[in-house]
């Protein structure tokens, strides 16, 4: 359960970061795709990374849902970089 309360931290200030979104110039559209690709990166190399045996969850702290082998909480970073990325590009963009 640890690091689900952490992504819902992060997630909430996400959400928020998502509604300052449709102020900038950044194509939500174009956001999405980069998202799915993000989205299915994580699915592929945590999985494998995890099956490696390099990373490993204690069950006591996850949710046990998993895509592949990849618990659920691993995507909340993906979600995090689409983004932020973006956002934090546009900002320093229309900074200078």
């Amino acid at each position: 359960m640890r690091y689900l309360v952490l992504n819902l931290l992060v997630g909430t200030i996400t959400a928020g970061s998502v509604l300052y979104l449709h102020r900038t110039r950044i194509p939500v559209r174009r956001l999405l795709m980069v998202l799915l690709f993000l989205l299915i990166l994580t699915a592929i190399f945590d999985s494998l990374i995890i099956y490696s045996g390099i990373v490993a969850y204690t069950p006591q702290h996850i949710l046990g849902i998993t895509i592949g082998k990849a618990p659920i909480e691993d995507f909340f970073y993906a979600l995090v970089a689409a983004v932020f990325g973006p956002l934090i590009w546009d900002y320093y963009e229309h900074k200078k």
